[in-house]
């Protein structure tokens, strides 16, 4: 792999599936014993991610200016176009393994079979509840609660969706398709609770430092399929009241930002104006 390649190999095919980029150096002892693992686990896995060499000698400007790269073997897991774990140094096949079944579902594992099952059968009662005991059998495996949250999405059950995917360890939900499950229903939830639009912009007009409003009115245009009304919204709260439910403002910016992808038109510009709000 080489940087002219690195978008179609590593960030569009991250929109599949998870894609391993292994940051290493022929010249380093650790990096010619981890790369046979990598390859046997890649094999082991059978598809369900991508493995890709990126050697550092050849392409070190470009590992250490983009991906902050400082040594290797160094192993990034790429999903929706955005770096979403890291491994530093040649850990366990064990370790390894543990990272990946965050992103992939087990080969055989029981959430596949139910899912299976649920697009054949059409029953999502069924499903939501095959996959909640799946979850208790095997409570170390994070893809069978992710799966459960989606059918619980797909039900409209949106708030114990959210309630699911919050009890995920922090570094699960770092994921690029938990966090945007995350947007969805905590947007969702909000817009359904909220007046409507014109009630919201009237009571904004009235009194503008209404961070409240502002939420709900991102929420309800984000869910109208209005990006860009939301991420004014939230870019104003910035501005406002860093205060409002801990950086809500932000943190709903940067959630839409994962949802969206950096590839989106207006990403850049929000970007760009959130960093200039932020100093």
């Amino acid at each position: 792999m080489n940087p002219a390649n690195f978008r179609t190999l590593v960030l569009e095919n991250s929109g599949k599936g998870p894609v391993l980029v292994y940051f290493w150096s022929p010249r380093a002892g650790p990096c010619m014993m981890l790369m046979p693992r990598l390859v046997q686990l890649a094999h082991e896995y059978a598809g369900k991610f991508l493995l890709v060499l990126l050697d550092t000698d050849q392409h070190g400007r470009m590992a250490r200016e983009e991906y902050g790269i400082t040594s290797v073997p160094t192993v990034k897991f790429f999903r929706q176009g955005q770096v979403a774990h890291t491994i530093h140094g040649a850990e366990s096949d064990a370790e390894f393994r543990c990272a990946i079944d965050k992103f992939v579902a087990r080969p055989g594992g029981a959430s596949q079979v139910v899912l299976s099952a649920f697009c054949q059968q059409g029953n999502v009662e069924q499903a939501c509840s095959l996959l909640a005991k799946a979850a208790l059998d095997d409570p170390d495996n994070f893809q069978i609660p992710v799966d459960l949250a989606k059918l619980l999405l797909l039900k409209g059950d949106y708030v114990q969706a959210e309630h699911l995917l919050l009890a995920l360890p922090e570094e699960v939900r770092d994921d690029a398709e938990i966090s945007t499950l995350l947007t969805h229903a905590g947007f969702i939830r909000i817009a359904q609770d909220a007046p409507d639009i014109e009630t919201l912009e009237r009571d904004i007009a009235a009194e503008p430092n209404n961070s409240l409003a502002r939420y709900q009115l991102s929420a309800v245009k984000l869910i109208g399929d209005d990006c860009a009304g939301a991420m004014e919204q939230l870019l104003e709260i910035v501005r406002r009241d860093r205060s409002f439910r801990d950086d809500a403002g932000r943190n709903g910016l940067i959630a839409i930002f994962n949802m969206v992808g950096s590839e989106h038109e207006l990403v850049g510009h929000y970007r760009a104006l959130l960093t200039e709000a932020l100093r």
